[in-house]
């Protein structure tokens, strides 16, 4: 396994080894040894999974301290392109935002400490994203910001005209007007 650090402390992108044969392939994509190993010491208790077509933007997402959530997210099946903002206020890295494609071809993981608003647009046909939360989700902590925040001006990597959004995603408030309440430590990763 290989972690890549972003620019963003403490989010990662995980690169598992994977074992190809004329068989098809084996990875291990979680041995919570060798994530310790790397400096992720998050203890998970919850897996999500979510089916979606191309165009839907899940987000951004994220739950208030103290049931804020790190997350482990992959794809299963099909591309996304996966997106984590810093909303940690005295991050010197608040307000940026980082996104990276995984795909069920190349594997990769982005491991999101607390702190991070999250979200994913679908690139292809359909996608399968599985994730793990080192919190249970807590409906009355729950968080989105707009993902067509101008401040942030993320690029999802298609058209906006092609977004299929929830209605509850489009309601959420904008990055300056969102409740945040996370603490950004100096050691983290």
């Amino acid at each position: 396994m290989e972690i890549e650090k972003t620019d963003l402390p403490g989010l990662l992108i995980v690169n598992p080894k994977i074992f190809l044969d004329e068989r098809g392939y084996f990875y291990e994509s979680y041995n919570q040894q060798k994530y310790h190993e790397a400096g992720i010491d998050t203890i998970f208790v919850q897996d999500n999974e979510s089916r979606s077509v191309r165009g839907v933007v899940r987000g951004l997402h994220y739950q208030l301290a103290p049931h804020a959530q790190a997350k482990l997210v992959r794809v299963l099946e099909g591309t996304v392109f996966d997106v984590a903002v810093d909303i940690r206020k005295d991050s010197p890295t608040f307000g940026q935002w980082f996104g990276v494609e995984l795909s069920a071809e190349n594997k990769k993981q982005l491991y999101i400490p607390e702190g991070f608003a999250h979200g994913f647009s679908v690139l292809s046909e359909t996608a399968v994203l599985a994730y793990k939360c080192n919190e249970f989700y807590h409906p009355e902590s729950e968080r989105g910001i707009a993902l067509d925040d101008p401040d942030l001006n993320i690029d999802w990597k298609i058209p906006s005209q092609e977004f299929i959004v929830s209605e509850k995603d489009k309601k959420s408030p904008r990055f300056r007007d969102a409740k945040m309440n996370f603490i950004f430590a100096d050691n983290q990763i």
